[in-house]
């Protein structure tokens, strides 16, 4: 059975050891995938990203809920589900079962996310709400007070690897400064050694990488190498 933690435990725990370095699963070799958990976990990581695409809202298909089960099994890091699909209200309950400790949505799929939102956090999960570069940052602004987490990609999502779309250190920016905002910030989308610290003078608090650190030789050299870039933001 999955390792449940409650909402609030998972936010004050990321939230204090903010910048966080999320690792995005999808960019890792799934012909190895229990290895691989374990080596990113060696590295200290404190949570990783797990992104669920519909081949629909995105055109790509990654993986679904036994893939989600079977990553909860081995770790016991939070589990951070981003769902890129159409149709997040017929499927967030069953990804909390499955292990998920946040459970983010798009505004783009949801006429008012708000309900969802309620629902997500009432299932002791964390609930996110994500929004893509063209999405004007006013469509999500009467979710704010239900959200623990906002999630601001900064490229169109579907495949890792793609350039940094600099809209969303001004979005960034903007959530930061919201007297209603106070949810985490996350980013995720072309963050790498090069645009890590901007992220976070920008007001990120989670940093989704893929192929940054997957793409690397050596794990721990390359997690460590963005912790300190992030933390120069931080501090800079």
């Amino acid at each position: 059975m999955p390792n449940f933690r409650n909402r609030e435990s998972v936010r004050a725990s990321l939230g204090s050891r903010s910048p966080v370095l999320m690792p995005s699963l999808l960019a890792c070799d799934f012909a190895n995938l229990q290895q691989e958990i374990r080596d990113i976990e060696a590295t200290g990581v404190h949570g990783l990203h797990l992104d669920v695409m519909d081949g629909h809202f995105v055109p790509n298909l990654s993986f679904g809920l036994p893939v989600i089960e079977a990553i909860r099994a081995v770790t016991d890091l939070p589990l951070d589900v981003h769902l890129m699909i159409d149709n997040p209200a017929e499927y967030a309950a069953r990804y909390r079962d499955a292990g998920a400790d946040c459970i983010t949505v798009h505004a783009e799929v949801l006429d008012d996310p708000r309900p969802l939102l309620d629902e997500i956090r009432e299932s002791g999960a964390m609930a996110g709400l994500s929004l893509n570069p063209p999405t004007p940052l006013e469509t999500i602004l009467p979710a704010l007070p239900h959200c623990d987490l906002v999630l601001v990609m900064s490229v169109m999502p579907g495949f890792g690897g793609q350039e940094f779309d600099p809209v969303a250190l001004e979005k960034l920016s903007r959530l930061r400064d919201d007297p209603a905002c106070d949810a985490l910030l996350e980013v995720d989308g072309g963050v790498n050694p090069s645009t890590i610290a901007d992220c976070v003078r920008a007001g990120a608090d989670l940093l989704v990488a893929g192929t940054a650190v997957f793409g690397a030789d050596d794990y721990q050299q390359r997690v460590d190498s963005l912790n300190q870039l992030a933390r120069s933001g931080r501090d800079g």
